[in-house]
C-alpha cells in the first residue's frame, strides 16, 4: 500500500449538514414560505372540485355541499386560505421581473418595480372585468 492511499482508509467524507439550511438565509426563508403557500392553492382547487362534483350529483348535494361552506369553522378556513393565496400571488408578481427577458422603452430599461405594477394592474383590471360579466349575466 503506498503511503498516498494509506490513511484514506480511516478518513470520513465530508457531509454538509443539511437540517434547517432555510433558516439560514431570509431569502430562503421566504422562498420556503412562497412555496409553501401553494398548498393553500392546492387545498382550495380541491374544495372547488369537490363543489363541481357535488353540482355534477344535482340541487340538493350542491346546496349541502354550499351548507358546510358557511359554517363559522369552514369561514374562518378561508380567510387562512385567502391570506396564503394573496401572499402567493403577491411574491409570484415580484418574482414576474425575473424570470421574463429584460424590455426597453424608449432606450432604457424597465424597471423591476414598473413591470410588477403593471403585472398587478393588468390582473385587477382582468379580474374585475370578469366579475362584470358574471354579475352582468345573473338573472
Amino acid at each position: 500500500m503506498s503511503k498516498l492511499t494509506a490513511g484514506k482508509a480511516n478518513r470520513k467524507p465530508y457531509v454538509r449538514p443539511m437540517a434547517g439550511w432555510y433558516k439560514r438565509d431570509p431569502f430562503f426563508v421566504r422562498y420556503m414560505w412562497r412555496e409553501a403557500t401553494a398548498l393553500a392553492v392546492f387545498v382550495y382547487a380541491i374544495i372547488l372540485t369537490v363543489g363541481v362534483f357535488r353540482l355534477s350529483q344535482g340541487e340538493a348535494a350542491f346546496n349541502g355541499w354550499l351548507g358546510a361552506l358557511s359554517s363559522p369553522l369552514s369561514i374562518l378556513f378561508h380567510v387562512v386560505l385567502l391570506i396564503g393565496m394573496l401572499y402567493h400571488v403577491w411574491t409570484w408578481f415580484e418574482v414576474m421581473p425575473k424570470t421574463m427577458p429584460i424590455i426597453y422603452a424608449g432606450g432604457k430599461r424597465v424597471s423591476d418595480a414598473t413591470i410588477m405594477r403593471g403585472g398587478v394592474i393588468a390582473a385587477v383590471v382582468t379580474n374585475l372585468l370578469l366579475l362584470a360579466i358574471v354579475w352582468g349575466t345573473r338573472t
